[in-house]
C-alpha cells in the first residue's frame, strides 16, 4: 500500500530520571556517602577474616605464620581491590554505570547476533549475576554472627544468645525495608567513617607495641607460607578471600557516586584502616597468642567489649543493608533486561530514586539468611560457605573486561591479554581454593546461584518462545489498514493504547478486541516498550512515532535498564500528532496462560517452571503505572512452539 507509512518522528519528551551526582556536594561528601554504601561489607571483614585463616591453619600461629597470613591478606587487598577493581575494572563503565549487567552488555556489544561467542559472554554474565545472590545470602549471616560473637569474649555464658539475637537482627533488618531506609541512610556514611577510625586507631595502638609486624608488607612472606604448606596453602587462600568481602561493590555502585569518590574513599580511608587493623591483630597475637580465638574483640580492653559488640552490630547492619539494596537493584535490572518476570516494585522515598522495595525478593532473601544462620551457627563455620560465589563472580568479571578492553578501549591483544591474564590467574587460584570448601559449605552459595541462573535462563528462553507462539496471530499494518478501509467497522470516540512487545505488526489484543467487541477507537496507538542494554536512554532518543493514517499510530519508547516506565506520564509529555486526553484513554493488555506439553524447544519441567513464573509476574497495571479503571485485560491460552525459528542468542 504505497505511501501508507510516513517517516517516523522522533519525539523528545524529557521523561528520564537520571542518577545525577550532586556537584554542589563536592568530592569529599560523595566519598563520605560511598563509605556507607560501597564499603560496608569489606569494612566489617576484620571481624572474622584473620580468625577464619587461623582456624584453617594446620600449624601453630607462630610469628612467622602470622606474618605470612597477614601478608596474604594485605596483598589480596592491594591486588584485587586497589589494582583490579579500583583501577582496572572501574574503567568499564556505561554512561557512568557499572556492575555485572553493564559489563556483560559492553562485552557482548561487538559480537554478531547468534554467534557462539556472544552466547558464551551472555552466559558468563548471567551466571556471574546469579552467583551474586548466593553471596548476598551468606554475607549478612557471617557479618552479623561475627559481630555478636564478641559477646563470647565478654562472657562464655552469653554464647547461647548469639544465634537467637542474630536471627532477631536479620528479621528486624528485613522488616524495616517495607518502610524504606531513606531517613537513616544519610547517617550510614558518618557511621562507617567512625567505624574505620576505630579500625585505624585500634590497629595503630597494637602495631606500636610490636612494630615488627609491619614486615607483613613483604609479599615473599605470603608466598613462603603458601609454598611451605603445599596443597594446604590453597585452603589458607580460601579463608584469605574473606578479606575482600564486597569488593565487587566498588564496581556495582559506580553509578551512585562515580569513580573518583569511590577511589578517594578507598585509598585514603578504607585501605589504611583495614591494613592497620589487620597488622594490629597480628601484633596482638604475637604478644598474646591465646587471643587467637577472636583477635578482633581481644584488641580492646575488657570494659570496651560490649560497647564494641554494639558498634560492630551497627556496622554489620549497614553492611547488610548495602547487600539488600544491591540485590534489589540487580533484580530490577534483570527484570528490565528480560531475564526475570515483571516485579512489583515499590518506591519508598519520594526524594531518593534508589530507594525501592521488592516484597517477594525481600522475604525470600530473609528466609535464606535465617536458614544459613541456623545451619552454621558461627562465623568460623560459615567461612567455609563463603567465597565460592564471590570468587566466581570476580573471575567472570575479569574475563568480560578482556572483551571490553579489546573492543571499547582499543587495547592491543598483548596488553589486554597481559592484564586480564594476570587477574584471571589470580581469580582462578582463589576460585580453586574455595572449591576445596565445597563439601564443607561452599555448595550453599553455588546452589543458590545455580537456582537463580535456572530461573533467569528459563524465563528468557520461555519469553522468546512465547513471543514466537503469538507472532502468527499478528497482522501486517498494510493489510490491517486495507481491511478496515473495506469494512464497516464501528469507530468510537477516544484513544485506545495497545501494548505489544513486537514492532511493525498489529498486536493480537487489537485483533481480539475487534473480533469480540466489534469496535475500533477513533485513535489507535500501538505502543512498544523496549528495554536496552544500556543504563539510560537520552531524552532525545526516547520515542519514535509513526502516523499510518486512518487514526492508526505506532509509538516505540526506549528505556534503559536503570529506568522505570510510566506510560501515562510518557504520553502526557510527548508531542503526539493527535489530541490526547488522559481520562479518555483505554489501555489494552494481554495476559497469557501456558499449557505445558511434552517435547518442544523447552523441557517439560522448564515449561512448568516458566508457567509458574508467568503466573507470578506482576501485572502491566502495576509495572507501567496504568490507571486500573482504564485497563482492559484480554487472556490467551498458549502452547510453546516445538522449536525456535532463529538460533538462540541468549542462554
Amino acid at each position: 500500500m504505497p505511501g501508507y507509512a510516513p517517516a517516523p518522528r522522533v519525539c523528545h519528551p524529557d521523561t528520564t530520571e537520571p542518577m545525577i551526582k550532586d556537584a554542589k556536594a563536592g568530592l569529599p561528601w560523595l566519598a563520605l556517602a560511598a563509605l556507607g554504601v560501597v564499603f560496608g561489607d569489606i569494612g566489617t571483614s576484620p571481624l572474622y577474616t584473620l580468625s577464619a585463616c587461623l582456624t584453617v591453619l594446620s600449624m601453630p600461629a607462630t610469628p612467622a605464620h602470622l606474618l605470612g597470613v597477614i601478608s596474604l591478606i594485605l596483598w589480596t587487598l592491594i591486588l584485587v581491590v586497589a589494582v583490579k577493581y579500583a583501577w582496572f575494572v572501574m574503567r568499564a563503565d556505561e554512561h557512568g554505570e557499572g556492575g555485572i549487567m553493564v559489563i556483560t552488555a559492553l562485552a557482548s556489544r561487538g559480537q554478531p547476533e547468534g554467534s557462539r561467542m556472544r552466547w558464551a559472554i551472555l552466559a558468563l554474565g548471567l551466571l556471574g549475576a546469579s552467583l551474586f545472590y548466593g553471596d548476598g545470602a551468606v554475607t549478612p549471616a557471617i557479618s552479623v554472627l561475627s559481630a555478636l560473637q564478641g559477646m563470647e569474649v565478654a562472657s562464655a555464658r552469653l554464647t547461647p544468645l548469639v544465634v537467637p539475637l542474630s536471627v532477631g537482627i536479620i528479621v528486624g533488618l528485613f522488616w524495616i525495608q517495607r518502610r524504606g531506609t531513606a531517613a537513616i541512610s544519610r547517617f550510614f556514611g558518618p557511621a562507617m567513617l567512625a567505624w574505620f577510625l576505630i579500625l585505624l586507631v585500634s590497629g595503630v595502638i597494637w602495631v606500636a607495641q610490636a612494630p615488627s609486624v609491619i614486615r607483613a608488607f613483604d609479599p615473599w612472606l605470603g608466598l613462603h607460607i603458601l609454598v611451605a604448606h603445599g596443597a594446604g596453602g590453597l585452603t589458607i587462600l580460601g579463608a584469605v578471600v574473606l578479606a575482600v568481602t564486597g569488593a565487587e561493590a566498588l564496581y556495582a555502585d559506580l553509578g551512585h557516586f562515580g569513580a573518583r569518590p569511590i577511589r578517594l574513599a578507598w585509598y585514603f580511608v578504607v585501605f589504611p584502616a583495614l591494613a592497620c587493623n589487620y597488622l594490629g591483630q597480628g601484633a596482638l597475637l604475637i604478644l598474646h597468642p591465646a587471643a587467637a580465638q577472636n583477635p578482633f574483640f581481644n584488641m580492646f580492653p575488657a570494659w570496651a567489649t560490649i560497647p564494641m559488640v554494639l558498634v560492630s552490630g551497627i556496622a554489620t547492619v549497614i553492611a547488610s543493608q548495602s547487600i539488600i539494596t544491591g540485590a534489589y537493584s540487580a533484580t530490577r535490572q534483570a527484570s528490565m533486561l528480560g531475564y526475570l518476570p515483571r516485579l512489583t516494585i515499590r518506591h519508598t522515598s519520594a526524594s531518593e530514586r534508589g530507594q525501592i522495595y521488592l516484597p517477594g525478593l525481600n522475604w525470600i532473601l530473609m528466609i535464606a539468611v535465617i536458614l544459613i544462620i541456623l545451619a552454621f551457627r558461627s562465623s568460623d563455620a560459615l567461612s567455609f560457605a563463603y567465597g565460592t560465589a564471590v570468587t566466581g563472580t570476580m573471575l567472570f568479571t575479569t574475563i568480560l573486561v578482556f572483551f571490553v578492553a579489546r573492543q571499547d578501549w582499543r587495547w592491543p591483544l598483548w596488553k589486554a591479554g597481559l592484564f586480564s591474564g594476570f587477574f584471571v590467574f589470580l581469580d582462578g587460584v582463589f576460585f580453586g581454593a574455595n572449591l576445596l570448601k565445597f563439601v564443607a559449605g561452599g555448595w550453599v552459595p553455588v546452589a543458590i546461584g545455580l537456582a537463580v541462573f535456572t530461573l533467569m535462563s528459563t524465563w528468557r528462553r520461555g519469553r522468546t518462545l512465547l513471543i514466537q507462539a503469538l507472532s502468527p496471530e499478528s497482522l501486517s499494518i498494510p493489510d490491517f489498514l486495507e481491511m478496515i478501509a473495506t469494512s464497516t467497522v464501528n469507530r468510537v470516540p477516544g484513544t485506545a493504547v495497545f501494548l505489544t512487545v513486537r514492532v511493525g505488526g498489529i498486536p493480537h489484543t487489537l485483533l481480539h478486541n475487534l473480533k469480540h467487541n466489534k469496535v475500533l477507537h477513533e485513535r489507535v496507538v500501538i505502543l512498544t516498550i523496549q528495554f536496552e542494554s544500556t543504563p539510560r536512554i537520552a531524552p532525545t532518543e526516547r520515542m519514535t512515532i509513526r502516523d499510518y493514517g486512518k487514526g492508526l499510530y505506532s509509538l516505540t519508547a526506549r528505556y534503559g535498564f536503570m529506568e522505570h516506565p510510566d506510560i501515562p506520564g510518557l504520553l502526557e509529555g510527548a508531542p503526539l500528532p493527535f489530541p490526547w486526553n488522559r481520562a479518555d484513554t483505554t489501555y489494552f493488555i494481554s495476559r497469557q496462560h501456558l499449557l505445558p506439553k511434552p517435547g518442544g524447544a523447552l523441557a517439560l519441567w522448564r515449561q512448568r517452571l516458566f508457567a509458574v513464573m508467568l503466573k507470578a509476574s506482576a501485572t502491566a497495571i502495576d509495572f507501567f503505572h496504568l490507571p486500573a479503571n482504564q485497563v482492559m485485560e484480554l487472556g490467551d491460552i498458549v502452547e510453546l512452539p516445538d522449536r525456535l525459528r532463529k538460533p538462540p542468542i541468549d542462554p
